[in-house]
């Protein structure tokens, strides 16, 4: 309860649920109508439920209330019936149908029907978030046209609003609802934090009080009578309840799902945490508590709470306030509702809508990954074509088919060290594994993907203890990440940083860095969070062999392969840019007011965000900086040939072991520096004559002063 409630945001918090009870008023007077109610039941429908939601619901962001979905489908089911909209019987009836609506949701939730969700992507989430937003808009279209609201799938509603353009067009309506729009997308551009929204309301509703709306014949909305709703229990009947309890089953399910899935796509923009079945459990107890007031079935209200995210309703309270605000009007305020002109209103819906379609995840899609675009569009395409049940049908659909084309539960266990044996193994498989001391060594067999990084997630969560300072995933079986997955490890990665865990995949592919990269990742490469070895991983923790272990013996680790070069591994293609932007990463931590040789010592040793790499990369690295020596000479304070007697100095060091653990290694690092350095002699004959005269000058003393770098000097430069 009250999750994300925060004394400092209380006030923004109170504000906007204001700012939503308003724009509750017409949005919820015309769904009503639309369910066959009068427009006062719609009001009605954004106290209880609402408040009950704001008590109970797990989701510190979503709104509830009346909306399009419930309304259409109830409003369907009277017209097959034969039942005139707003007549006693459609008022009797529908509260019926939201009674039995609740009881169909609290059941899901005993069977924990929630659990669906899981297997939804994020592509089919904002798939579906777009299409209903869309649906939304083309309804209110012809409300700013000087129309009513439309009904139906696509072809129905742009048959509506041609239809309107050809009898109904009014000029000054779409000039006031388009102006408002207008001024609404560049007051959100420039001015995000003013409420225009209230403004824009004020402007619409000193419009209609001053009689100019009426003058130009723009539509206000309908009076309401003062005072609250009476509660009573819905009159129940058993004619025809084979037709109650399946309009009810199919209303609930789209209120499950729809719901479900727009709660779950706003609380991944801010990591929050969803019961998905105490979510279920509400919305019942909200429905039950519509039916009492005579209202339509209510379910989440994506235009409400994109609006409410706009101006940064953060908790639970927006929907308290919501309510009580909700409250105060229906007690005291009535009078000015009916002023409010209906484009004004209209365009405020549109505009939310709007800032909810997922246009920032398609275009992310269209440029990384095609196969989850196709997803995003058959579902989005599904609702906006066939209605919302059929778009849940698709959703789930195309949920069921990518599960079965990959791997959903893979293979995962937890590692250990073998004491006097190499390499890391099962804990579950090696009788005599033992888990090394405060570190989680995790093995993911298997490709990341939607529909099985909550296990992934959850495996990591569960191990963690208070004593965890490093995870290190053996990710040598993962070749690729979907988008999905992406999010959800970069928000793990940030909550164990916060506990002070580090999160590292090792052993993985280089191919799988591009991938990171290509998702938005970059920085998981730059910054180190992968690397080429489990050893490499535990290093960079501070972790060094041998590690002790929980039995409180020692082990050791498998040996690296120090033929591989590290930047190579992690950046592809890009490795000879990464090492030059490496380079100046280090040039740019230099402290000029520091110890000048012990700066250079680290910088040497390429102690950066990699802090230990490889000896062919710190080889590589040097024949880098020597390119910068005159600015190494200007931010260290020290003479150009120092410098480079510093470097020539280090490079035997690296060759010298190079050389005895992997001679193919050296000989390849000999080949790069030759040819890096021939092209500094065409590029830049002056650097490359200086180095070269600081060069000889260094080897000269370096042999008189080690006499064993000799043969490494021969080979190497000879």
């Amino acid at each position: 309860m009250l999750s994300g409630f925060s004394a400092k945001r209380l006030p923004r918090d109170v504000f906007t649920g204001i700012i939503i009870a308003l724009v509750s008023i017409p949005i919820s007077m015309g769904y009503a109508q639309i369910a066959g109610l009068p427009p006062v039941c719609g009001l009605y429908g954004s106290i209880f439920p609402i408040l009950i939601f704001g008590l109970f619901s797990s989701s510190p962001q979503f709104i509830f209330g009346v909306d399009a979905a419930p309304a259409a489908l109830v409003g369907s089911f009277l017209v097959s019936q034969g039942i005139a909209s707003g007549s006693e019987e459609a008022v009797s009836l529908v509260p019926v149908i939201t009674l039995l609506v609740g009881l169909w949701l609290i059941v899901f939730s005993f069977c924990k029907a929630g659990k669906i969700v899981a297997y939804i992507s994020t592509p089919v989430m904002g798939g579906f978030i777009s299409g209903i937003c869309t649906t939304i808009i083309l309804m209110q279209i012809p409300k700013l046209l000087g129309g009513s609201s439309g009904t139906g799938e696509l072809p129905e509603l742009i048959a509506h609003i041609v239809k309107t353009c050809e009898k109904s067009f009014h000029p000054m309506s779409l000039a006031v609802g388009g102006t408002t729009v207008a001024v609404l997308l560049l007051g959100k551009k420039l001015c995000p934090k003013l409420p225009m929204a209230i403004a824009v309301m004020a402007a619409g509703a000193a419009l209609g009080m001053s009689g100019f709306a009426d003058a130009w014949g723009i539509k206000t909305l309908d009076a309401v009578k003062a005072g609250l709703p009476a509660w009573r229990f819905p009159a129940l009947t058993f004619s025809g309840i084979t037709e109650l309890l399946t309009v009810s089953l199919t209303v609930a399910a789209v209120i499950m799902a729809e719901t479900l899935l727009a709660t779950h796509s706003f609380a991944q923009k801010n990591d929050d945490k969803i019961s998905d079945n105490r979510e279920i459990l509400v919305y019942g107890l909200c429905n039950l508590a519509a039916s009492m007031t005579g209202c339509c079935p209510v379910n989440g209200s994506v235009s409400r709470t994109a609006m409410g995210e706009q101006y940064g309703g953060r908790s639970q309270v927006m929907s308290i306030a919501a309510s009580a605000a909700m409250v105060l009007i229906l007690l005291f305020c009535t009078g000015f509702i009916g002023y409010l002109p209906v484009p004004v209103l209209t365009a405020i819906v549109i505009t939310a809508l709007l800032g909810a379609v997922e246009f920032d995840l398609a275009r992310r899609l269209l440029k990384h990954d095609k196969q989850e675009l196709l997803i995003f569009l058959g579902a989005f395409g599904g609702v906006l074509l066939f209605g919302t049940v059929a778009g849940v049908m698709i959703g789930v659909l195309l949920s069921f088919i990518s599960l079965i084309l990959k791997t959903a539960n893979p293979k995962r266990s937890f590692l250990g060290v073998i004491p006097d044996h190499e390499g890391f193994h099962s804990l579950e498989r090696n009788t005599f594994a033992v888990p090394v001391k405060n570190v989680i060594l995790y093995r993911f067999s298997c490709n990341l993907y939607f529909a099985n990084v909550h296990l992934f997630i959850s495996d990591l969560e569960q191990a963690v203890r208070p004593d965890t300072k490093c995870i290190v995933v053996d990710s040598g079986a993962i070749c690729n990440i979907d988008i999905t997955a992406a999010d959800r490890i970069e928000s793990l990665r940030k909550t164990l940083n916060a506990q002070g865990i580090a999160l590292y995949f090792a052993s993985h592919i280089g191919a799988l860095n591009d991938r990171f990269r290509a998702l938005g990742l970059s920085g998981w490469v730059e910054n180190g969070y992968v690397r080429r070895t489990i050893p490499a991983a535990l290093k960079n923790a501070g972790i060094e062999p041998p590690y002790d272990l929980e039995s409180g013996e020692k082990g050791l680790p498998e040996q690296s392969n120090p033929a591989r070069l590290e930047f190579e591994w992690a950046f592809g293609t890009h490795a000879e840019e990464e090492m030059e932007h490496y380079t100046a990463a280090l040039l740019k931590s230099i402290d000029e007011n520091a110890e000048p040789e012990q700066q250079l010592s680290g910088i040497l040793k390429a102690r950066g965000v990699w802090r230990d790499v490889s000896d062919s990369d710190q080889e590589e690295l040097l024949t880098h900086l020597q390119s910068h020596i005159h600015e190494l000479s200007e931010k260290l304070h020290m003479k150009e040939n120092e410098i480079e007697e510093a470097i020539e100095a280090r490079r035997m060091k690296l060759a010298l072991r190079l050389m005895q653990n992997n001679p193919k290694a050296a000989e390849s690092i000999r080949s790069y520096n030759a040819n890096y350095e021939e092209t500094m002699r065409r590029e830049n004959p002056a650097l490359y004559r200086t180095l070269m005269e600081y060069r000889q000058q260094s080897l000269k003393h370096l042999e008189q002063m080690h006499p064993e770098y000799a043969e490494i000097i021969r080979q190497f430069y000879l």
